[in-house]
């Protein structure tokens, strides 16, 4: 037991007073018997008997009284359990994730946490507040009680670390008790190893009551015909409800087409035949599941030809002439010797085929070409050096050409997984017609190849970056030196190096994504290009290329939907927005990875935990009360005790 004014006891000295009263009260007289009261000396003993029993009550009573009054005004009380965390501050994170939209209980559950922190925090506790996209630094549950009724759902993912880093990036002299508030889909343990050991965790993970969700992933062309689009929707069963759902296709929200889907397996392509037209709207389908990925936002527009020149003799670039058809693409050939410069600028994809020398102006202009976002293919010449093509391809990256050798190769290896094949092939191919070559350069590099010899050096590489790709052979593929020129794998090869950072028919795009988007449309220096829609409008980050402009989106927008690019009051091109479909699968929710940790069930239980092992025991309220009691001993003794 502790006090908290000790210096009161000092009063306890006082208890000497009642003592000393009662030993004048007790202090002996001379006896004197008269003869007229001498029968009364019996009465007499009695009476004096019990009268000091009396007097040794109120003693008691009175010592008793004052001793207890004196250690309430001391205030005792008994230190608290937890007292060395007292001042700790509170950090409350609040995932705000789809994932939290699935239904508990009592409804969705983000709205259920908000609910129960408005009903169960205390109005006097200060706390900070941190979500996936909002922060509230120093308040308290009434300043943001708006803020809170009024939480929407974020495109961005469920970070532990990355919240837990700025709650540690909030400098503070007090340790922090940190609630968190999180279904654990998604969660891993590298979002757990840099929790602080000094901090406190509590964490609180409301469940679902059933997992089964149905999200639409993609779309994509799967053929075009003359008149009309054959789009291939993607959709994905999450769970064990395989209930047949409607889908439906929407133009500016008109109803294309709609549709009942069966799911057989978890994975599902549904086809629809939409006119050949611009196109702007929706896929849309109904579940009892996840909300927000139940609708995908999509814009076809006229495809623009691709700009294809190959630098190099005609001859060996005729097989180019029949990859690169008119349909598709505006294809050139050019010598070096008759090239134009200027041309280059209004070019997508520059193509050097074997060319035995490269010069020193076309390399600068191939430099700032691949910069501002062209794609360039590099066919070596048999008759260039080693150090030529090295100097030449240090403006790229690293990579190193080694002398010629005059051995035979086979082609023997696709890397499926390289982004130059992506969705190209519907199956990993193992056995086909080797096409080989007679002479190569050894090439060396960090980046994967596309295509290997059967030595497993490249054949085919890449110095890919954000906005553009350098295509890199290690052989001539003249049909001299190389069968390349007849084997399956030259249409799909050189067919994807020109689309590659190019855009196809469809435009989706995903929240959150920083890869660039290209706009074709020329700008004067001081104009800039807007994205909006009827309930929102942002200018992203830009950049003029020539005749085009790099557009960056980041975390922008907000929500998903059709939007439109604007320079200035003229609309340029349509384009659409998703989330990102990461919150789908309910049946990620990791919460086992949470056992190492304190698991409270419910927002009233941590501050009620809190507040009972933080909170000193004060007892001087018993003191009072007994001292009250033997006040009330010592009347009933005077007055009833004889």
């Amino acid at each position: 037991m502790q006090f908290k004014h000790p210096e009161i006891l000092y009063f306890l000295f006082l208890l000497i007073v009642p003592i000393l009263v009662h030993l004048f009260q007790f202090r002996r007289f001379k006896k004197e018997y008269f003869t007229n009261v001498r029968f009364l000396s019996a009465l007499s003993v009695q009476t004096r008997k019990s009268s000091k029993i009396k007097k040794w009550l109120l003693l008691a009573s009175r010592l008793l009284f004052m001793l207890f009054l004196i250690l309430a005004f001391a205030q005792p009380f008994f230190e608290a359990k937890d007292n060395s965390n007292a001042t700790n501050e509170m950090y409350i994170i609040l995932d705000n994730s789809f994932s939290m939209q699935a239904k508990g209980k009592k409804g969705e559950l983000l709205r259920r946490s908000v609910q129960e922190l408005l009903e169960n925090t205390p109005e006097n506790v200060n706390f900070s507040l941190i979500t996936n996209s909002e922060t509230y630094w120093n308040t308290d549950i009434k300043s943001i009680q708006n803020s809170l009724q009024n939480l929407k759902y974020s495109a961005l993912p469920f970070q532990l670390d990355q919240l837990m880093a700025k709650v540690k990036s909030h400098k503070s002299a007090f340790k922090k008790d940190i609630v968190v508030i999180t279904d654990a889909v998604g969660l891993d343990k590298k979002q757990l190893k840099n929790i602080d050991k000094n901090d406190i965790p509590y964490f609180i993970i409301p469940k679902a009551e059933q997992k089964n969700n149905v999200a639409v992933d993609s779309v994509s062309i799967h053929e075009t015909l003359d008149n009309f689009y054959e789009i291939s929707v993607e959709l994905s069963n999450y769970g064990e409800d395989f209930k047949p759902i409607p889908i439906a296709v929407y133009n500016q929200n008109k109803l294309i087409a709609k549709t009942l889907v069966n799911f057989e397996t978890k994975k599902k392509s549904v086809l629809f035949t939409i006119p050949k037209q611009d196109f702007h709207g929706s896929i849309s389908i109904t579940d009892n599941g996840l909300e927000y990925d139940n609708t995908l936002y999509f814009s076809i527009s006229k495809t623009k030809k691709i700009n294809v020149i190959s630098i190099g003799e005609a001859e060996k670039s005729n097989f180019l002439s029949r990859i690169y058809t008119p349909d598709e693409f505006n294809f050139s050939n050019s010598s070096i010797g008759t090239l134009d410069y200027n041309s280059l600028e209004k070019q997508d994809v520059i193509i050097l085929n074997e060319l035995d020398e490269i010069p020193q102006a076309l390399q600068i202009t191939l430099k700032s070409f691949v910069e501002k976002g062209g794609n360039l293919v590099l066919i070596p010449s048999a008759k260039n050096t080693a150090a030529n093509l090295n100097s030449f391809l240090t403006n790229f990256g690293a990579i190193q050409f080694n002398s010629i050798e005059n051995t035979e190769k086979l082609i023997s290896k696709i890397n499926f997984n390289h982004p130059l094949f992506a969705s190209v092939f519907e199956n990993k191919i193992t056995n086909f017609q080797y096409p080989k070559t007679k002479a190569s350069f050894k090439i060396s590099g960090s980046n994967p190849a596309a295509l290997y010899n059967e030595d497993q050096t490249p054949f085919l590489t890449s110095l890919p970056n954000p906005i553009s790709a350098v295509y890199v052979f290690s052989a001539p593929i003249n049909i001299t030196n190389s069968n390349f020129q007849q084997s399956p794998l030259i249409v799909p090869t050189f067919y994807k190096m020109a689309m590659s950072n190019h855009k196809n028919a469809v435009t989706v795009l995903t929240i959150g994504d920083s890869k660039p988007y290209f706009v074709d449309v020329l700008l004067s220096k001081d104009a800039i290009l807007s994205v909006k829609n009827s309930t929102e409008q942002f200018i992203p980050i830009q950049q003029i290329l020539n005749n085009k402009v790099k557009l960056t989106f980041n975390d922008y927008p907000v929500q998903a939907g059709n939007f439109e690019i604007y320079n200035q009051k003229t609309p340029v091109e349509n384009i659409s927005f998703n989330y990102s479909r990461t919150e789908s699968d309910l049946a990620t929710a990791n919460e086992n990875l949470l056992s190492d940790y304190k698991i409270i069930d419910s927002v009233a239980t941590v501050f009620d935990t809190l507040q009972t092992e933080r909170t000193d025991n004060q007892i001087w309220k018993w003191f009072v009360i007994f001292a009250l009691l033997f006040l009330i001993i010592e009347i009933a003794i005077l007055k009833f005790l004889k």
